[in-house]
């Protein structure tokens, strides 16, 4: 289970995984589950680029800028099919994930000074600031890939 791998990779951190009673599986049950606004929410998505998977973290209530991306990574934003996200990547959470996943962080999570990314399953998080995002996501760079609402 992605959870598992999320809770082993924080093990020497003082980064607690947040398990709980209910679904966090969208941006609207996540931020009632946690009591935090939904923009908090860091929501992570799958894209394929070049048949290689990559994962854009983006603030709860930012969509992906079709525009946007495809001046960025080159290519139409394709997502992974869900039945095949495991597969490709481990789980959507830019945690633990497969070797040679690029993860890339969205400058719309830069209007927080924490957030709450998935940690591994439909009902887990993390609460993390921005520095420790970085640090923790291993992420490749910032890019500018969305809209806001």
């Amino acid at each position: 289970m992605a959870v598992e791998r999320v809770k082993d990779s924080f093990k020497d951190t003082d980064v607690n995984v947040i398990e709980l009673p209910e679904s966090s599986a969208t941006v609207a049950l996540a931020a009632q589950a946690l009591k935090t606004e939904p923009d908090q929410i860091a929501k992570t998505l799958s894209f394929l680029v070049d048949d290689a998977p990559i994962l854009d973290v983006m603030a709860g209530e930012a969509s992906t800028d079709n525009h946007k991306y495809k001046a960025t990574f080159h290519k139409k934003a394709k997502m992974i099919p869900v039945d095949q996200v495991e597969d490709y990547i481990g789980g959507v959470c830019p945690f633990a994930v497969k070797p040679g996943v690029k993860v890339y962080l969205d400058e719309s999570l830069k209007r927080h000074t924490e957030v709450y990314p998935a940690a591994g399953s439909s009902n887990s998080a993390v609460r993390l600031t921005i520095p420790a995002l970085e640090k923790y996501s291993d992420y490749t760079a910032w890019v500018d890939v969305t809209k806001t609402a």
